[in-house]
């Protein structure tokens, strides 16, 4: 049996599954077989987004639920196989403005959801989705696991807590728990509506619209990016295999590009917008990180999972869907 083989019947529980990474997650899971169920606020800034199952509706059972609600959690734990975490404050920006709604999410939540499953269902499997955010500043590249976690910004720390938080109830009591730690994930269904929530969405926005991609500096920066699919591919490695448990693994791009070669790259597939590079202002200097991409030598080892799909190909994709799409993002 295979892992994908693996998900045939299984009753399968994603919160945030309205979101970006969480719709694309539940439509493949839907396609393999499994009894799907969705979580998600639908809060209108998050992400969450009623087109993203279109053409799934029948398919998959949607529950408008915060992850805040710990009456809500157990409930909706129960009878569950596999939850994939993925719910979670994940702006930046936003972390520092309202940093005791981004605590409230993705650390205290977290541990209500760990509590349900304790209490209402201890053999669930669960994978959570944390950040690469949670290192910080690179001390050395590419990152690895080992590498010591030193946030820069309230949705680091918190992300970093809700991580070690399924780590401990995995060595305190027995909870098959694991942790992918994302990169810049970019794809169709991703937030688009404003820039809060990364760039590679704003980034395409622009470029679809006609409109000028502002670089700062010489946009020399590097950054890696993985493609959705690929993302939801290790998801479903790691929910179907008990040798993650206990661990947390990267998931890195097929390599690092400097972000005036991501911008140049996506006005050429898009026949449309520009790029130009503007000064740095004093503030967001003094925050900017430098050259930041993962190393996923620790997840291929053991799951066999890297990302497969280039650059080029992924932008081209994430470029057609809005460009047909895009009343429902804009």
């Amino acid at each position: 049996m295979t892992y994908l083989d693996f998900y045939t019947n299984q009753s399968i529980l994603i919160t945030g599954g309205l979101g970006f990474i969480g719709s694309n997650l539940a439509r493949r899971l839907a396609d393999l077989g499994a009894r799907v169920t969705l979580a998600d606020s639908l809060i209108p800034a998050y992400g969450g987004n009623r087109f993203n199952i279109a053409g799934y509706e029948d398919r998959v059972r949607v529950n408008i639920a915060d992850v805040r609600d710990p009456y809500s959690m157990r409930a909706l734990v129960q009878g569950q196989d596999v939850l994939f975490n993925l719910a979670g404050q994940v702006s930046h920006l936003d972390s520092m403005e309202d940093p005791f709604t981004d605590l409230e999410i993705n650390a205290r939540s977290q541990l209500s959801i760990l509590e349900a499953c304790r209490h209402e269902n201890p053999d669930i499997k669960v994978i959570y989705a944390g950040t690469r955010q949670q290192y910080g500043k690179p001390d050395y590249l590419p990152l690895d696991e080992e590498h010591l976690q030193h946030p820069t910004d309230v949705n680091g720390v918190n992300k970093m807590a809700g991580e070690w938080y399924h780590i401990v109830y995995h060595t305190a009591y027995d909870l098959a728990a694991a942790s992918l730690r994302l990169t810049n994930i970019y794809g169709p269904r991703q937030l688009t509506r404003h820039n809060r929530q990364g760039f590679i969405g704003w980034f395409v926005r622009l470029a679809v619209e006609d409109e000028t991609i502002r670089l700062y500096g010489d946009g020399s920066q590097l950054r890696d990016l993985c493609y959705v699919d690929d993302a939801v591919d290790a998801f479903l490695r790691a929910g179907a295999s008990d040798a993650v448990n206990g661990q947390v693994y990267n998931l890195g791009g097929p390599g690092p590009v400097s972000l005036l070669e991501l911008a140049n790259l996506l006005v050429k597939i898009a026949g449309t917008g520009k790029v130009e590079l503007i000064p740095w202002p004093a503030a967001r200097k003094r925050i900017d990180i430098g050259d930041v991409y993962s190393s996923s030598a620790k997840i291929e080892a053991v799951l066999g999972w890297r990302p497969t799909t280039s650059l080029e190909e992924g932008l081209t994709r994430m470029v057609a869907y809005y460009r047909r799409y895009r009343e429902y993002y804009w």
